[in-house]
């Protein structure tokens, strides 16, 4: 069952205030800037941790909207969901209420890199997020705007270290207390809109940008490194104007899968989800790209771009003649909008209108709303702690966007994770870290503030070493116990829940192990399971889950009485035993990284040419750097531990066949030596 209804917002309202006048104090533990993903989770988050927060929002009615895409998870995105339900955060039960099309995708692949996803309506998915801030304790929500940040030098004599005092708001000298901030700015942080040759100050559209004020207290006050980044939308088409019957349909799953740890099912029905269609772009759709790039601002600029969602126009222009996949996505139960993902544009609206009609089933679209790019400052992460404060301005923790990340997911993370060691900090606790080998959320920080960004982040499965333990279906059981115990960010009822369902695990795995038989007598017991006539050893309930065809079902038919009181973690258990071993033998992989740090890389090697196994973007950065030693490559900006272990089995392997040939080259050449021996010695030497 869903774990909460939302409460009609007109019964939590009194929860907000729309003027400074009117909020019950001026001071507060933390302040929250921006009510998006990464703000709504830092608020709620530092609630949760005992202080007494203030969200600040442009604009309330807009606090969790999706600003860009419907949906939420997927391949790595979807894990961080599961993390941030397992800490007690909003996102992943707020897409159980709203979601409407549900799916796992990476099926074809193992559990461990099986990317949760689901479509969300848009109106219920804020009505969620606007419900539970407003009904949070400790939690108020102000509408208002940030002129600058308040701060003070900590020590005259060491000039340069700073703390945080509070905000001063705009329209007004209202001043408002806090001992930490948490920026959320998103791209709001000096932000610009792009429309083809138009452009207009905003972080949205609709929207103004955050105060010039805001940014100047950042590079001059506190002397932070901003640099800027971009990103862009497509247009919204009204979907009775799309052929759909020349597009490809793609169900739902029949059984849709929660995010949250606290559901067991959705509120959407399995027969109430809404499909997906596919197609493609055609060779009308690069002509128009390219008549149209000198009126086009935005794409001629040298701002770095999201690279793994990129706008089509750069598509085009780097993938000259390739056909580029576009979904059309339901916006809502009842929305009359699509959303054409993979069609993100800023030229202008009549020649995004050509586009569009260049796709068979968009032949006679008509839009909504035009496509736009959006510029925008971020400050370098490598200047925040793994708490995500600010290294010289004490109180100072930014979360989202202005880290140079992108996406709803990894923002919402970040949020996560600064509202609770804002809120700790507030308190007088110390920072807590969590480590990439045990969370996505630990890959995430340790990436930005260990090695930064040169574009958009976008989190991948590929990132984390340990993806075969940092698996969505233990989420709870890596993090919800300690976001009770150390961290203080997780309800007693979930963590109770966890508990049970760790001990029931627990349980049912001494179970499994102590049902030991031979493979013959396994055999008579359940057919042909694939077991080899010649094992001899006995085999455990864990290693028969392991075969393919194997089920905990199949086990619990056998032995009801042992098994059966487990049968809801039946899929969980078969997971856990199907990876137990890679497991192990992943922890052995990252001991060898460790002890082959002065392996000297090859000067000629083509990293270009390497394995796919490698992305595209680390073998460019391997290609333009060269390291000389694979602990320089690990030290590399953009180099993931989990392309480390690829590139060292790489090495290795080329090692060892260099080795066999040069072998094989000296044997053939001592062959030859040896042949020609005899007739060296029937030459009749002179007396």
């Amino acid at each position: 069952m869903l774990a909460k209804k939302v409460p009609l917002l007109q019964n939590v309202l009194l929860r907000v205030s729309r003027t400074a006048s009117h909020l019950a104090r001026q001071k507060y533990d933390v302040i929250v800037v921006g009510g998006g993903h990464a703000g709504t989770e830092a608020a709620a988050a530092a609630a949760r941790v005992g202080a007494e927060t203030l969200l600040v929002t442009q604009k309330i009615h807009t606090i969790g909207a999706l600003s860009c895409n419907p949906s939420l998870g997927g391949v790595g995105k979807g894990q961080l969901v599961k993390e941030v339900d397992a800490l007690d955060g909003l996102c992943g039960r707020a897409g159980d209420w709203a979601g409407i099309h549900f799916s796992i995708l990476n099926r074809s692949k193992g559990p461990a890199v099986w990317g949760p996803r689901a479509q969300l309506d848009r109106q219920r998915y804020r009505h969620f997020i606007q419900s539970e801030l407003l009904s949070t304790p400790r939690l108020t929500v102000l509408e208002g705007s940030v002129e600058e940040l308040l701060v003070t030098e900590t020590n005259p004599e060491e000039p340069g270290r700073h703390r945080v005092t509070g905000i001063r708001l705009a329209n007004g000298s209202h001043l408002v207390s806090a001992s930490s901030v948490v920026l959320t700015t998103g791209t709001f942080l000096s932000g610009s809109l792009f429309m083809g040759q138009t452009t207009s100050p905003g972080g949205r559209i609709g929207d103004a940008p955050s105060s010039a004020g805001l940014s100047h207290t950042l590079r001059e006050r506190l002397g932070l490194r901003v640099g800027r980044l971009r990103t862009g939308t497509p247009p919204r088409i009204l979907k009775d104007s799309v052929d759909l019957s020349l597009a490809q349909l793609h169900a739902p799953d029949k059984q849709p899968t929660p995010f949250s740890f606290l559901n067991t099912h959705t509120r959407c029905k399995p027969e109430e989800q809404l499909p997906c269609y596919l197609t493609y772009t055609t060779p009308g759709v690069e002509r128009v790209v390219k008549e149209s790039l000198h009126l086009n601002c935005h794409i001629q600029q040298d701002t770095k771009g999201p690279r793994y969602c990129p706008s089509i126009e750069s598509r085009v222009l780097r993938f000259p003649g390739r056909s580029h996949q576009v979904w059309l996505e339901p916006e809502g139960l009842t929305s009359d909008l699509l959303y054409p993902q993979g069609l993100s544009m800023t030229m202008p609206p009549d020649t995004q209108l050509r586009l569009l009609r260049e796709i068979p089933p968009l032949h006679r679209a008509e839009i909504h709303t035009p496509g736009y790019g959006v510029q925008y400052d971020f400050v370098c992460p490598t200047q925040l702690s793994p708490a995500l404060q600010v290294k010289n301005t004490q109180g100072l923790f930014l979360a989202g966007q202005i880290n140079g990340t992108t996406g709803y997911e990894e923002a919402a993370a970040q949020g996560l994770w600064a509202g609770v060691n804002a809120g700790r900090s507030a308190l007088s606790m110390p920072p807590v870290s969590l480590s990439r080998t045990e969370s996505y959320i630990g890959v995430l920080i340790d990436d930005l503030v260990g090695r930064g960004v040169t574009e958009p982040y976008r989190m991948f499965t590929s990132r984390a070493e340990f993806r075969t333990s940092l698996r969505p279906d233990n989420a709870d059981l890596r993090l919800t116990l300690k976001g009770f115990e150390e961290v203080g960010c997780v309800s007693s009822s979930r963590y109770q829940e966890a508990v049970r369902v760790r001990d029931s695990l627990q349980d049912a795995l001494t179970a499994l192990q102590s049902l030991a038989l031979s493979s013959s007598s396994w055999k008579k017991m359940l057919g042909n399971i694939g077991i080899s006539e010649t094992k001899s050893s006995s085999l455990n309930g864990m290693d028969l889950l392991q075969y393919n065809n194997v089920s905990f079902e199949m086990l619990a038919s056998v032995f009801p009485e042992c098994l059966s009181p487990y049968m809801e973690f039946s899929q969980r258990l078969k997971i856990e035993a199907v990876y137990r071993p890679h497991c192990d033998l992943q922890r052995k992989e990252m001991e060898r990284i460790r002890r082959e740090e002065s392996l000297s890389l090859p000067q000629d090697l083509d990293y270009l040419s390497l394995p796919v196994s490698l992305s595209e973007e680390v073998r460019e950065i391997l290609d333009r750097v060269r390291p000389s030693t694979l602990g320089a490559a690990t030290r590399l900006q953009g180099i993931t531990p989990a392309a480390i272990v690829h590139l060292l089995n790489y090495v290795r392997q080329t090692g060892q066949k260099e080795k066999r040939a040069h072998r094989n080259q000296l044997g053939q050449k001592e062959k030859r030596e040896r042949e020609e021996e005899p007739c060296a010695r029937n030459v009749s030497l002179p007396q």
